[in-house]
């Protein structure tokens, strides 16, 4: 029901700008402009739905090698303690544990590709014990808001375009974005489970979350040891090398089961091309809706109310120039990394705006694209408290960056 009113927003207020704009300023390309964005945002959602495909199907064969060769089984009893009391309305040991572990560490590798179908197939699992079938249950919040608070321990393609564009030192963000992307997670846990009335305050959890700030200052203080060429060929080496290490794990597993592996991977992937298919309607629509509104001017006039706003108060309105990146990163991951690109261009990839632009993109991820297509893949309608909790772990995260920018680069 959130969803349906926003994407009613989008075209509305869209379109009251354009007839504001025509009306009293002449501006003749502006309706054009937004009915080129329909056309061109409606080609790029099925592109995007098209790529999937054979990334869905390559995944969601090795998931099913790896469920038949009891690997997710594993995963689900060794992870139990912790997901009993994150996702209570889960049994314990049900296989759909291990495909939500094996989603958030692809997310935390920054392996984008391998997250998706595995955040798919969770979400097909989760919606087998949802009793009612059109309304998110409780485990699909939690899961949606853990995917959007987008916990990312190696930013490797943000740190490409920082190189790109002629950073002196790519990585010097690398830092910033881990510490504003643990924040955006922790909150995004804490705000889910007041809403869901989830005991956080338990020996299991405390020890879990306590061990992952632990973890997070090790990675921190190991790769503040290295060069920036070392720290960009290590992590990249470490995130494929663990990618290829779960493909041969399960494809072991399989033949150690005696399973037809050959088999079992065709039986997985036939379900990435209906998956795929299933979920071009639900993209087109939120991404022809982000981009009429890009497209009329009402992003650009939202920022510049904000910086009004903002040198009112007598506050440093620095950080306004940045804000772009972190309000498109909600609705659509590549119209906020282009923002970020533009970020660094206009004013440099060593200035404040540029490198706050980048912690921006990696602390948190595209709320409304993971709802549109994990939700879409599995028919939910109403979303409850999902886009609530989301969007409130965005800001936590957004809020997080710009302090911790000031810290490191103000």
């Amino acid at each position: 029901m959130v969803l349906n009113y926003i994407w009613i927003a989008f075209f509305l207020v869209a379109f009251v700008i354009a007839a504001v704009k025509l009306a009293f300023f002449g501006d003749f390309d502006v309706f054009p402009a937004m009915m080129d964005s329909t056309f061109s945002s409606s080609k790029t959602a099925f592109e995007i739905s098209l790529g999937l495909t054979g990334v869905l199907s390559l995944w969601l064969g090795v998931m099913k090698v790896g469920e038949k060769g009891g690997v997710v089984n594993v995963l689900a009893r060794v992870l139990s303690p912790v997901f009993t009391r994150l996702f209570p309305d889960i049994p314990k040991g049900h296989p759909v544990t291990g495909s939500i572990f094996m989603n958030i560490a692809a997310n935390m590798l920054g392996l984008d590709n391998a997250a998706t179908p595995l955040g798919l197939k969770a979400m097909e699992q989760m919606q087998e014990l949802n009793t009612k079938k059109d309304t998110a249950s409780n485990p699909m919040i939690m899961f949606l808001v853990l995917n959007t608070s987008g916990l990312t321990l190696i930013p490797v393609s943000i740190m490409v375009y920082r190189a790109q564009l002629g950073a002196a030192q790519p990585t010097d963000i690398f830092i910033p974005i881990l510490l504003a992307t643990f924040f955006s997670t922790l909150a995004g846990i804490v705000i889910t489970s007041l809403y869901q009335r989830i005991n956080l305050l338990n020996r299991t959890m405390l020890l879990t979350l306590g061990g992952a700030c632990a973890v997070v200052a090790g990675i921190i203080w190991g790769f503040s040891q290295l060069s920036p060429d070392a720290m960009n060929k290590v992590s990249t080496t470490v995130a494929n090398i663990l990618l290829m290490t779960i493909i041969c794990g399960f494809i072991l597993a399989g033949v150690r089961k005696k399973v037809n592996v050959y088999d079992a991977f065709i039986e997985g992937a036939k379900d990435g091309f209906t998956t795929a298919v299933r979920i071009i309607p639900y993209l087109v629509a939120i991404l022809v809706g982000i981009g009429v509104f890009r497209a009329s001017g009402a992003m650009d006039m939202l920022i510049g109310g904000m910086r009004w706003c903002v040198e009112l108060t007598g506050v440093n309105a620095q950080w306004v120039d940045a804000m772009p990146t972190a309000l498109m990163k909600p609705l659509s991951g590549s119209g906020a990394r282009g923002m970020m690109v533009d970020a660094m261009t206009n004013y440099g990839a060593d200035s404040f705006v540029g490198r706050l632009s980048c912690v921006f993109q990696g602390s948190t991820d595209t709320t409304f694209y993971i709802l549109a297509v994990y939700f879409g893949s599995v028919g939910i309608k109403n979303t409850r408290h999902a886009v609530s909790c989301g969007l409130l772990a965005d800001l936590a995260g957004v809020i997080a960056a710009i302090a911790i920018c000031y810290l490191f680069f103000g």
